[in-house]
């Protein structure tokens, strides 16, 4: 059975009235009686529609600044009251409650003001007491009443109401009581977290309400969506939707780029860099960027914090590439990329950035603070006979950001503020660099003159050893091992510099 049920009377009181007035005359036309407060009340005597003001139905005015409007039982049991059950229905007749068979309501903007940096006493104010305990109750009540929650839903309702002369089905109820549900629990979310940040408590609460259905997930028999506004974050500027895996990219690039401040092109596939350099002008950038490694640059996700020219765009556009991202574009580049249709040209947008990361594990979630620490030459403490020179210090320190935002085990070499090449993702550090060594020789790179970095202490000395014997100059490490002294003894053997940092920066 569909369970169609008319609607007789409806409360309406929203904060935002934008999109109500068609849904308002509809009702009133179908001969809906409406009750109303406030704003709401005075939208709709505006429209020259009739409308009873709460406090008529209630006997009692809005008292405490607004706070208690509709917190009374002729709201509620109007609401709350079971058409089915014969016990309800004397009740409402002896204390003359109407049946309310639709709720309009909306939510003071608890979020909106936390955002645009309200007063502690602003954020409290918009903590919405009779709106969410009106939401809750029409949507338990789904059986016999209609609970619209988001004015994303007026005109389905009004479709609905206009092909079923009034009537509303179960399904069409329960469905607008599920969405309704989510806009309570989201709104419960945002309160309990700013709450939530003092002496916190240990639990996990996070709700996102934009999502994203992707093509499909990592691959193509997973399905993947993305919760999260994409819009607020980059404006596209070309090119098709981003997939699962663009995503993760991208994510891993907008993390490396922001540790730089000069003019930095970064080339990153599968969220490692191959190719990372900082120039005077984002042209050589790139051109120095791309040299690292072309052949993994090959469709991979690209990214600049400075705004792309013409002249870049034309040596970029060489390249098969998936994304690009710029915080700005020549008006003649983006024409020049959107010759083919499927390349995503992204600017992006300043939006602050979540602190804290978390994913599935096992049969939970795991959350930690991000990585948002970086040592710099100031940071780095000499432990061997030789000191880096001041060139090398500062390549330690572009050597220690891509460490930084690198699969674990990982090596990285550096010079001139350009990466050479990398070890990423091994299950050995000797590997790693292995790894890199072939890396830099295969693309005609001389080590000689060059730094190290390593995202974790060395445990034995032999890395030291190897790298030295490729003419490395200078090693960052954060130290800690109990043998320590073994690659600090061996640095001082071969005669190079070796710093320690005390901060790891392992990424799995």
């Amino acid at each position: 059975m569909s369970q169609s049920i008319k609607i007789k009377n409806a409360l309406i009181s929203v904060y935002y009235k934008d999109g109500l007035e068609p849904l308002v005359r509809l009702l009133a036309q179908q001969g809906v009686q409406l009750f109303s407060t406030g704003g709401t009340e005075q939208f709709i005597k505006d429209l020259n529609l009739p409308v009873t003001a709460v406090e008529d139905l209630t006997g009692y005015p809005s008292i405490l600044g607004g706070r208690v409007k509709t917190l009374h039982p002729k709201v509620f049991g109007g609401i709350l009251n079971r058409r089915a059950l014969a016990s309800d229905q004397e009740q409402i007749a002896q204390y003359e409650i109407p049946e309310i068979d639709l709720v309009i309501v909306d939510l003071y903007p608890f979020e909106e003001t936390v955002k645009a940096g309200g007063t502690e006493q602003e954020i409290i104010e918009k903590i919405d007491i009779g709106g969410i305990s009106l939401i809750r109750a029409a949507a338990k009540n789904f059986n016999d009443v209609v609970i619209l929650a988001s004015k994303d839903d007026y005109s389905t309702l009004q479709q609905q109401l206009e092909a079923q002369n009034g009537e509303t089905t179960l399904a069409q109820r329960k469905a607008f009581a599920k969405k309704a549900f989510h806009t309570s629990s989201h709104y419960d979310t945002a309160i309990f977290n700013y709450f939530n940040t003092e002496e916190p408590l240990n639990v996990f609460k996070h709700s996102i309400s934009d999502s994203q259905t992707l093509r499909y997930g990592e691959n193509p028999h997973q399905q993947g969506v993305f919760y999260g506004n994409l819009d607020e974050m980059f404006t596209k500027l070309n090119g098709k939707e981003l997939s699962y895996n663009n995503l993760v990219d991208v994510d891993a690039a907008v993390a490396l780029i922001d540790e730089f401040e000069e003019p930095t092109f970064a080339i990153l596939k599968h969220t490692n860099a191959c190719g990372v350099a900082s120039k005077p002008s984002i042209l050589d950038a790139w051109n120095v960027a791309l040299a690292c490694d072309p052949v993994s640059a090959f469709g991979g996700v690209l990214i600049a914090n400075r705004e792309i020219d013409l002249a870049t765009a034309t040596e970029i556009n060489k390249l098969f590439f998936e994304v690009l991202i710029a915080p700005a574009y020549q008006p003649e580049a983006v024409e020049l990329f959107r010759g083919k249709k499927n390349r995503v040209i992204l600017q992006r947008n300043e939006v602050a950035l979540n602190k804290k990361q978390f994913k599935t594990l096992l049969n939970g979630v795991i959350e930690q603070d991000k990585d948002l620490v970086i040592e710099g030459p100031e940071q780095m403490t000499p432990v061997t006979e030789k000191t880096p020179t001041a060139q090398e210090l500062k390549d330690l320190h572009f050597a220690n950001k891509i460490v930084k935002h690198t699969k674990s085990n990982t090596i990285v070499f550096v010079k001139n503020d350009q990466l050479l090449s990398s070890g990423v993702g091994q299950t050995s550090r000797v590997d790693a660099l292995k790894q890199a060594i072939v890396k830099a020789d295969a693309f005609g790179f001389d080590l000689k003159g060059s730094v190290m970095a390593s995202d974790a202490f060395f445990p034995f000395p032999d890395c030291v050893e190897i790298a030295a014997e490729a003419g490395i100059t200078a090693v960052l490490q954060p130290g800690g091992s109990i043998k320590d002294a073994d690659s600090i003894n061996m640095a001082n053997e071969k005669g190079i510099a070796m710093v320690t940092t005390g901060v790891r920066h392992f990424k799995h």
